[in-house]
Parts: C-alpha cells; sequence; structure tokens
C-alpha cells in the first residue's frame, strides 16, 4: 500500500525573514503509519505537489488554519481522480465540518495507537468518513520517536545554516490563555511522556540543535528539573516557549543547554524586565513574542512596547495580530461581541486584521503592526538579528565540543566569530 503524506503550503508571516522548520505534525503522524505501508512526502512549502495517481491513500497533515485554503485545494484535486483523501492536524480538529467536505475521512485526535485501524478499515474498502477521538487522548507512553526519515533535511536550512529539529517532551496546557487553543486540542492538565522515551528520541536526532514544541515549560517544577537534569549529559542546544522563571530551573536550563526562549512581552510591567533580566543572567537567547491589539491597546501602547523591546536589548522580536481562532477563549468573546470582520482562512495567518480592536480602526492596528517590525528592526535587520543569534549557538557548540560532531562538514579550524561572518 502506498500513501502519499502532504504538509500543505501556506502564506508566511509579513515582515519575517522566510525560513522552514522541519514540519513537526507529519512526523509524529509518520510514526504511527504501519511498515508496510509505503510513505511518499511532500512539504508543499518547498517542493511542487504532484498528484500521484499511484497512491492508493493521501493523507493531509494540517497544522495552520490558513493551510486549510491549500490543503483543501489538494484534497479536491486528489478526489477528481478518484485517490481517497484522509485529513488530519491541528487545524482539522478546528475545522472539522468543513474539512469534512473535501476529504473521505477525517481523523480528530491524538493518532497514537489508533491509525493501524484506519489502515486496516481502508484495507477492508470500508474507510469511515470520520474518527473521532478528540476529548480522549491516548496513553502518553504511546508517544514513541518520530518518524523523521521521512524529511529531505537539506530543505530545512537558513543560508546554509542548519535549522532547529522539532520534538515534544509533553502535550496538554493548564494555562488555557485566552489567544489559545491547546486546552481544546490536548487537554488542560500537563501530560509529560516517560523520561526514557524523551531521552531516546533526543538521542535518535543527529541534529545537534532542537526546539522543544511544548506549549509551556513552566507547569511542573519537579518534572522540569528531571528533565533538565536528564538532558545535561547530552549537550544539546535548544530553544522552548516560556520556561519557569526559577533560578534553579534556569540554571538547570542553561546546563541542559538551552539556546533562547520564546518570552511572551505583553506590557512594560516589572515582571517582564525581571523575566528578560533571569534569562540574560543565565546566557539564554530572547526571542520576545508580542501580540497586537488587545482590548488594551491603542497606537501609544503599542509604541511603548516597542521601545520597551529596544531598551531591554533583547536578542529578536516577533510581532503577531491577534487572531480569533475557532476553539479559543478570543473567539467565543468576539462572536458574543459580533466583532469578527472575517472568516476567510487565508487571512488568519497572525498578520492580518480580521476582528474589530477596542481602541483602534483595523486599518490603524494593521498600520501598527508594520510600525513595530520596521521600528524593532530598523537599526539591523532581521536576517542580521537572526544571524547573532547562531553565532552564539555555535559558540556555546565549539566550547562544549559539539560543533564538528554535528556540523561534520566543516572540518578546518576557525573561531565562532569567523564561521559566521561571511554568511549574513
Amino acid at each position: 500500500m502506498k500513501m502519499h503524506l502532504i504538509y500543505p503550503g501556506w502564506p508566511k508571516l509579513e515582515r519575517q525573514t522566510e525560513f522552514h522548520l522541519p514540519p513537526h505534525g507529519p512526523v509524529v503522524f509518520a510514526a504511527e503509519v504501519p511498515e508496510d505501508v509505503e510513505i511518499l512526502f511532500t512539504d508543499d512549502n518547498l517542493e511542487d505537489t504532484e498528484l500521484d495517481s499511484s497512491a492508493d491513500l493521501v493523507a493531509l497533515s494540517v497544522m495552520l488554519t490558513c493551510q486549510l485554503p491549500r490543503a483543501f485545494e489538494i484534497a479536491d484535486a486528489y478526489k477528481e481522480i478518484g485517490v481517497p483523501v484522509i485529513m488530519g492536524g491541528i487545524a482539522v480538529m478546528l475545522h472539522a465540518s468543513e474539512a469534512e467536505l473535501h476529504a473521505d475521512s477525517i481523523f480528530l485526535g491524538e493518532v497514537e495507537g489508533r491509525f493501524g485501524s484506519v489502515i486496516q478499515d481502508m484495507k477492508n474498502n470500508c474507510l469511515q468518513k470520520k474518527y473521532d477521538f478528540l476529548g480522549d487522548p491516548p496513553d502518553i507512553s504511546l508517544v514513541g520517536t518520530a518518524r523523521r526519515s521521512i524529511l529531505k533535511n537539506d530543505l530545512y536550512n537558513y543560508r546554509g545554516v542548519q535549522m532547529v529539529d522539532l520534538m515534544h517532551a509533553s502535550r496538554g496546557c493548564r494555562f488555557n490563555c485566552m489567544p489559545c487553543c491547546v486546552g481544546y486540542l490536548g487537554g488542560k492538565k500537563l501530560r509529560a511522556r516517560p523520561l526514557s522515551k524523551i531521552i531516546a528520541e533526543i538521542e535518535s536526532i543527529p541534529n545537534n540543535r532542537l526546539f522543544l514544541v511544548d506549549n509551556s515549560l513552566a507547569q511542573d517544577r519537579e518534572w522540569l528539573k528531571t528533565l533538565f537534569t536528564a538532558m545535561i549529559p547530552l549537550k544539546r542546544k535548544w530553544i522552548s516557549h516560556p520556561i519557569m522563571y526559577d533560578p534553579e530551573i534556569l540554571e538547570l536550563a542553561a546546563r541542559a543547554g538551552c539556546w533562547y526562549v520564546y518570552q511572551a512581552v505583553i506590557d512594560d510591567s516589572d515582571t517582564i524586565r525581571d523575566r528578560i533580566r533571569m534569562l540574560k543572567d543565565h546566557g539564554i537567547g530572547i526571542e520576545g513574542t508580542v501580540l497586537l491589539g488587545l482590548d488594551s491597546h491603542d497606537d501609544n501602547y503599542i509604541k511603548r512596547l516597542v521601545d520597551f523591546l529596544l531598551e531591554e536589548e533583547i536578542d529578536m522580536a516577533e510581532f503577531t495580530i491577534l487572531t480569533p481562532f475557532p476553539h479559543t477563549p478570543i473567539r467565543k468573546k468576539l462572536e458574543k461581541q459580533n466583532r469578527i470582520l472575517s472568516n476567510n482562512w487565508l487571512e488568519y495567518t497572525c498578520d492580518k486584521v480580521v476582528f474589530q480592536p477596542a481602541l483602534l480602526s483595523p486599518d490603524k492596528l494593521q498600520e501598527m503592526y508594520h510600525y513595530a517590525w520596521d521600528t524593532f528592526y530598523q537599526g539591523g535587520g532581521h536576517q542580521l538579528r537572526m544571524g547573532n543569534l547562531f553565532k552564539k549557538v555555535i559558540a556555546k557548540e565549539m566550547d562544549d565540543g559539539t560543533y564538528l560532531r554535528y556540523n561534520p562538514r566543516r572540518r578546518r579550524t576557525f573561531s565562532a566569530q569567523s564561521s559566521t561572518d561571511d554568511k549574513y
């Protein structure tokens, strides 16, 4: 049996340097596909997707809402030539009724321990219209090592520098933040994978640079201590979403190879200043993630936020516009207030205004989004700042002797400074 697994393309964030990370959803899914199924994988963001009439099944792994239009286009094209299509992933879970109109089957929920029966149904010509496991997660111990062998790794580099590989140590989140749908998708409590499986997966990844894509590494102090202590001997370099702001945890994170953290910057309070200082004190880089368009935001507030980031000298910043994705607390609020302006999923890229802001016109918020990017990066573009972050990780790798181990083609003697000056 042959499966064409496709990761649909989507419009990238305006103003941000375009780069591509290896997709996580498809490789996690592929680990659950029986080994007797041949997988042809296409990343539609980087390759031309050619219809394969010899495929027995097409699987579309759809993470983002803004991937849906392309996913539907591919699904419709395959259905026209008579190849059955199944769709799954975060965006399909959020837009299930719409996805059903384009796919022969949809898969909702987490896949571990469950996809073998789908393949059996396919072989028996009884593929179900919907496999619905939402709200019924499998035992977290079933989550194994992702099947990264389906990827074409040469596609995932930035100007010749290897990007990060994605993996997760846990699912679920207890915080239920207003713009986030993780509570709906993965549950409102932390579900940590067994430590042995986390370490085994890290050891299986040939890349030294990782992105721990857990929604939050700030949920369970004792688990974090155990996790980071076990990671120290591996000497990997990694980035993550926020970490618990506790001196012992940050010290362990730094020793375990924390390279930089995505730190949400919601205001210019002393709390945020203290978090930035703590990260810097532990040699951890900072990419500020700034959500624009909250009900407290007018143009002066946004200008103050940008000034704050510049004053604090954080490494990078990513500005996005509040986007009311389905099944998020903010979506319910804005729907109740009749403030949703668009349900065109191609505009749900986090750089377009699709709702009515409280203190700004939609056009003014869009203008302030551009102001934030242009002002923060006016002294050194996004590419330069990104390059400086990679200089830092290369220096760390050279200090602990892992640079040549994970970069075998770099067989000459040079300093961290000279190794990157010619690239940026």
